[in-house]
């Protein structure tokens, strides 16, 4: 996304447009084979997905104010958010030990951004963390619907309807903002093109694939990989977080991943425990 050089709302709006090239054949493919999805279900996957576009939107203005590295380990303030929704909205209660880990990873969060210590060069500490937050807002909601209408006997369906709404989100958000440019140039295209089949077809159904045959525990390990790689990407082209950012990046992955531990037993939809969107 940051390679493309485009600006939040184009990247988040032709991130999902272009994904729906193929995901669309594959979803009728698998309507044909196993059969319509609930309409219930459908509205479940449409208002995640604009939650997700949203989610989009806001991370993608992250990584421009604060970097690929971080703010990628920014959104995973999700989890903060996500059992406190789940507990507003059906009464589950937080465990004891999420709220040991809010605070630390919320401190976490100010140290990575830059709020608080020393922030990178030409960055934007207070966007950054202003921006990464309402983007963790927005996906800890949309994990929230993916998980209630999650399963059902599809895979590709859900992907490609949370998909199509997520683009009609950013465009509508990106377009209010920061505007769209339909025509970016190359090299612009080739980056968008490769993030779109990636990061939100390939990736996005590998893990709905995967994570309901994998212990939770486990899933929950793995998609702390992601933030973690992430921040090696970043460093790799040309981003040069600081010292207390690199701390604090390492603190979020750390209470995260403690967090994750007490998740044994239940059902997480993509990316719900540690993990941020693919890409």
């Amino acid at each position: 996304m940051k390679l493309s050089g485009t600006n939040a709302g184009t990247a988040a709006f032709l991130r999902c447009g272009l994904a729906l090239v193929v995901l669309v054949p594959l979803a009728w493919r698998e309507i044909r084979r196993a059969g319509a999805r609930p309409l219930r279900f459908v509205l479940m996957d449409a208002g995640a997905g604009v939650l997700l576009g949203v989610d989009m939107v806001f991370w993608a203005a992250s990584v421009l104010t604060v970097g690929a590295s971080v703010a990628t380990v920014l959104l995973n303030v999700q989890v903060v958010f996500f059992p406190l929704l789940a507990w507003l909205v059906s009464g589950t209660r937080p465990s004891g030990r999420f709220v040991f880990m809010a605070p630390l990873m919320l401190a976490g969060v100010a140290l990575a951004s830059g709020a608080a210590g020393h922030p990178q060069p030409g960055s934007h500490p207070v966007a950054g963390v202003a921006f990464g937050t309402a983007a963790g807002v927005a996906y800890a909601g949309c994990l929230f619907l993916m998980r209630l209408g999650g399963g059902r006997g599809h895979t590709v369906t859900p992907v490609c309807v949370s998909t199509a709404a997520a683009a009609f989100a950013a465009a509508v958000t990106g377009g209010l903002w920061t505007g769209i440019d339909l025509d970016p140039g190359w090299p612009a295209w080739g980056w968008l093109v490769t993030l779109a089949f990636v990061g939100q077809v390939l990736a996005w159904l590998l893990i709905t694939t995967a994570l309901p045959r994998l212990a939770p525990k486990t899933g929950a390990a793995l998609l702390l990989l992601q933030p973690v790689m992430a921040f090696a990407l970043g460093v790799a082209i040309g981003e040069r977080p600081t010292l207390t950012q690199t701390c604090g990046c390492v603190l979020v992955v750390a209470a995260v991943g403690y967090n994750s531990r007490a998740g044994r037993g239940r059902t997480r939809g993509p990316g719900s425990s540690p993990g941020r969107r693919p890409g």
